[in-house]
């Protein structure tokens, strides 16, 4: 029988293999430790970050939903960025625009944290009575999420694969859930970035998705193609 990884190409098998990996081991160990305090990635002013947060936050996925539409998405536009790009610079667009979607969701929070405090951090961060010295309960709410809700999930450098792909590959065309007719991949792309920024700008109440990380990850992927200039192959017909 032959291997499921046989056909994929090697960054984006050994991807998906590390998240499996750290999926898997972050509710092996729960109860002898909580990997997420350590590999999830935390406002660089919080008392829990730590610089590593940066990349390992990309290997950590909040439940079985969440990393199956990643890893989905993976195998199925990585393999052909990363023929496209080659491996070695598919591995560095995967971890820029991952990287990218940290950035641009930090600033964003580092702004809200302003508007409510001030400045962008509070006096001993790690003392939960000092989020309750700013106004309002909501304030309080808002503060500690900021300093303590960690960002995790390989979705803003998936969203840099997306867009990747539809720049690459436009006009190709895609089947998408509930949409029973095919859509020109730059069109799908074009869709989902205006759906995370109205969601993003809108702050609707329950929402715990990082929005301008996955839009960060779209910017990066963006702007890197465009720097690179890269072109898609000549051998391929839409």
């Amino acid at each position: 029988m032959q291997s499921p990884f046989a056909n994929m190409p090697p960054v984006v098998k050994n991807l998906l293999i590390i998240n499996i990996i750290f999926f898997i081991a972050t509710y092996a160990l729960a109860q002898v430790i909580d990997l997420r305090l350590y590999l999830a990635a935390y406002y660089p002013l919080s008392p829990m970050f730590k610089p590593w947060q940066i990349i390992t936050y990309m290997f950590m996925h909040g439940g079985f939903t969440h990393i199956l539409f990643n890893m989905f998405a993976l195998v199925s536009f990585g393999p052909m960025l990363e023929a496209t790009l080659g491996s070695k610079r598919f591995f560095n667009y995967y971890f820029i625009t991952g990287i990218g979607a940290y950035v641009l969701y930090m600033i964003v929070q580092a702004i809200q944290i302003h508007a409510i405090a001030g400045a962008f951090t509070i006096p001993h961060p790690e003392l939960e009575a000092s989020y309750f010295n700013y106004g309002s309960q909501e304030n309080a709410q808002a503060l500690y999420g900021f300093f303590n809700a960690p960002m995790l999930g390989a979705s803003g450098a998936i969203f840099g694969i997306l867009v990747g792909f539809a720049m690459l590959y436009p006009n190709l065309e895609m089947m998408i859930m509930f949409i029973p007719v095919p859509i020109k991949a730059k069109y799908v792309v074009i869709g989902y970035i205006a759906i995370e920024l109205f969601s993003g700008i809108g702050r609707f109440s329950g929402d715990s998705v990082a929005h301008f990380a996955h839009l960060g990850g779209a910017l990066f992927g963006f702007i890197l193609l465009k720097i690179w200039r890269v072109q898609k192959p000549n051998n391929f017909y839409e």
